[in-house]
């Protein structure tokens, strides 16, 4: 059975919201950290060209990379990866019932993006990028 959490690009960013209405809902979590990264992209257009070169750059969760380690491979966020979607200006699209293995462009590092990883960042995270 698939739990994927989508949401179109071409829906506006949703206005103000009670911290419940953007954590507890269905979604968890994952469309405000989606919106972040929409916002995020036109605050540092430069950024959003390298994440859409398929670089993993360091956010506000878990899952991006600087340089490679030793086991060329890491654990990150959903949240993480919702952020680096809207980030690219893409849709909201995760089956928050699988992994997500993504290979950065610029480090070349495996990253492996599930449910189970722990949140790493303020869940008010929406109020960083204005």
């Amino acid at each position: 059975m698939t739990e994927t959490i989508f949401r179109s690009v071409q829906k506006p960013i949703r206005g103000k919201l009670s911290w419940e209405e953007r954590w507890k809902g269905p979604d968890k979590g994952l469309i405000i950290s989606w919106e972040v990264g929409r916002k995020l992209s036109r605050k540092e257009p430069e950024l959003a060209e390298r994440a859409k070169k398929g670089e993993l750059p360091v956010l506000n969760w878990k899952g991006g990379t600087e340089k490679p380690t030793q086991k060329n491979e890491k654990y990150g966020s959903l949240y993480y990866l919702a952020q680096w979607q809207g980030l690219r200006c893409e849709d909201l699209d995760i089956d928050v019932s699988k992994k997500t293995e993504l290979i950065c462009t610029k480090t070349g590092m495996r990253v492996i993006y599930a449910k189970d990883i722990i949140r790493s960042v303020k869940p008010d995270l929406e109020d960083h990028v204005a």
